[in-house]
């Protein structure tokens, strides 16, 4: 087994005023030659979004968008005629394609809206453009790790374009979660969104993660409370 460990204190930031994030891998403003991706995974931004403001309409194509809303609201519009709010405990995918234009913006007056957004490389280019969003709410099990997002067509998740999957989970202190490797040469970033756990004698504290791959299981030791996002992608 190959690792690469991520400190949270090394990550990249940004101060709008009204958006606050930080970046696993080089976007927008700040870039860091040896953290531009991990395999598939191109973008993990850990944002933070003012009341009653958001992103004006803006482009993107060829890429899988995942969006994990963890406390608050955003609303979203876009060019397929799409218009909906995501609020904690769903997630949002866009496959992107040919291309898609969308806006995203707080709608409360009083709330932050927190949520982390994935950008993964697709396994076909130039697809029609596609959205999906599901609350996995009553989805989750405690000290169990519930796959969110697959490649999978027929399983109860989210379709994204490409080999990969996003599992998350909440977990007591003193719990080992093995997790096994969906397809065959992929690799997966492990995030520790909260609490403190062990992975092959790393230790993670809050939003530290670590890059797992060449090999097929690897095993979590949680040492505290925990919330642990896993993403599996593959490494070419």
């Amino acid at each position: 087994m190959k690792k690469i460990f991520y400190p949270a204190n090394e990550r990249g930031h940004s101060d709008l005023g009204w958006l606050q994030s930080d970046f696993s891998f080089s976007f927008g403003p700040w870039y860091n030659p040896e953290k531009v991706h991990f395999g598939a995974l191109r973008v993990l931004n850990d944002d933070t979004v003012a009341p009653t403001m958001g992103f004006g309409m803006h482009p993107h194509d060829n890429m899988e968008i995942i969006t994990v809303m963890l406390s608050g609201t955003l609303e979203h519009k876009d060019s397929m005629g799409n218009v909906g709010q995501i609020k904690a405990g769903e997630v949002q995918v866009m496959s992107a394609g040919t291309g898609i234009m969308h806006s995203e913006y707080n709608p409360s007056d009083t709330e932050a809206a927190k949520l982390f957004q994935t950008w993964i490389f697709p396994r076909q280019r130039n697809i029609t453009p596609r959205y999906d969003q599901k609350s996995f709410t009553d989805a989750i099990k405690h000290n169990e790790l519930t796959t969110v997002v697959s490649g999978d067509k027929d399983a109860d998740t989210l379709y994204i374009n490409q080999d990969a999957a996003i599992s998350f989970g909440d977990f007591d202190g003193g719990k080992q979660v093995t997790y096994t490797i969906k397809t065959p040469g992929n690799g997966a970033y492990v995030l520790q969104v909260e609490g403190e756990a062990d992975v092959d004698g790393d230790v993670l504290n809050k939003r530290d993660a670590i890059g797992v791959y060449d090999t097929s299981s690897f095993t979590i030791e949680t040492k505290s409370q925990s919330r642990l996002l896993i993403i599996e992608i593959p490494m070419k």
